[in-house]
């Protein structure tokens, strides 16, 4: 058991859940949260995750990633860096494993569309929706809606990437009823389960741009702090053909960040002087990151992948064939609501805005194969070469 700072969120001192859940079985010796941890991964919702688009749009090769092995890999990075700095490993995986369950199909090109089509009642995020899905949709207890997560971990949902200065309306439903001081930073648990994600994408999205042909290990090289860790790494295993070095390139990088973001969050906590919660909510800025020479490599590093990954003409030709899907079932939906599900039919609203982000709700829960199974249901056929790599 490796000792906890005084900084770090204890889950003996949580401010608690939405709904009061009395003598409850315990179910096990767990912490609070632990028990959401556990309650997150065994939701539908984070199941759904393995068919949900991380980089590739409903990859066909089963060495790519998705939303899921995304997930854990940012859990594994997050806990390693939490532990270091003595925070509560359990609160941190919790983030991690949920940061991105309220994604709908196709990643960013499905929120795209449904962004779009519910432009005029409130939009779409998927920050927000991860929340919504967590504490509202998520309902597998008899007596209360949601998962009913701790205050810690709603917060850290809610504002791991800052403080919230205008709430999109599903977050905004949820602070109304169980305020989360959005105009505050979150626990450093939060602050390190963003920066984990950017390091688990910023390189692993490396492995499978090569894998998928999008970009030549050659080109990686152009930016000189890989070239520079490349040498090293030659120099290193001299004797090893380089092919089967750039495994190791991607290993090195995940370990130079880590190793950055724990020493320079060590460092602004001790010129902060922060001691407490409250002091990293005080703040006033984040705490958790890299130092600011490896925020300006991690920022090439992105410009570059952008260029030659994210907005390679393939992608770009895959996203809009997706974002068509989206909007087309958004659509059908509205159109005919009798397309949806019993379960989803008489729960349906009779007025807008909530009757538009029912579908919405329906639509971002599905996965990317159920998305195309319900196109080929209603239209007779899934657009071609939306899968591409």
């Amino acid at each position: 058991m490796h000792p906890r700072a005084p900084y770090a969120c204890d889950p003996d001192a949580t401010r608690g859940r939405q709904y009061a859940e009395g003598g409850a079985p315990t179910r096990g010796p767990r912490s609070a949260f632990q028990r959401d941890r556990d309650r997150i991964i065994h939701s539908i919702s984070f199941r759904r995750l393995r068919h949900k688009t991380q980089v590739f749009v409903a990859p066909d090769g089963d060495h790519y990633r998705v939303r899921l092995t995304h997930s854990l890999e940012v859990a594994q990075i997050g806990r390693t860096i939490a532990r270091a700095l003595g925070l509560d490993e359990d609160l941190t995986e919790a983030l991690c494993l949920a940061h991105d369950i309220g994604h709908p199909p196709f990643g960013h090109a499905g929120e795209d569309a449904l962004q779009e089509a519910m432009a005029g009642q409130g939009g779409f995020d998927h920050n927000a929706h991860t929340l919504r899905a967590l504490h509202v949709l998520e309902s597998p207890y008899p007596r209360w809606q949601g998962l009913n997560l701790s205050w810690e971990v709603l917060e850290g949902l809610a504002k791991h990437n800052g403080p919230v200065s205008a709430a999109p309306w599903a977050l905004a439903e949820i602070d109304a009823a169980f305020d989360l001081d959005l105009g505050r930073h979150a626990s450093l648990e939060a602050q390190v389960a963003a920066v984990a994600d950017d390091i688990a994408y910023d390189n692993h999205d490396i492995d499978d741009g090569l894998r998928a042909g999008f970009l030549a290990f050659d080109d990686l090289l152009a930016l000189p702090f890989a070239a520079a860790q490349w040498d090293a790494i030659r120099q290193r295993f001299a004797d090893v053909s380089p092919d089967r070095l750039q495994a190791e390139f991607v290993r090195d990088q995940i370990g130079l960040m880590v190793n950055d973001v724990i020493a320079s969050t060590r460092a602004r906590i001790a010129a902060l002087g922060i001691t407490s919660i409250e002091d990293v909510r005080s703040a006033g800025q984040t705490i958790a990151g890299f130092s600011e020479p490896m925020a300006a490599q991690e920022r090439q590093l992105k410009a570059f992948m952008y260029e030659r990954v994210y907005h390679h003409p393939r992608q770009l030709e895959a996203a809009a064939l997706a974002r068509e899907v989206i909007a087309a079932l958004f659509a059908a939906y509205r159109g005919d609501p009798g397309l949806l599900p019993e379960d989803w039919r008489t729960r349906m609203p009779a007025s807008e805005p909530p009757q538009s982000r029912h579908f919405a709700d329906f639509l971002a829960g599905m996965t990317d194969r159920f998305a195309l199974t319900c196109h080929r249901a209603i239209f007779g056929h899934a657009p071609e070469g939306l899968s591409h790599v």
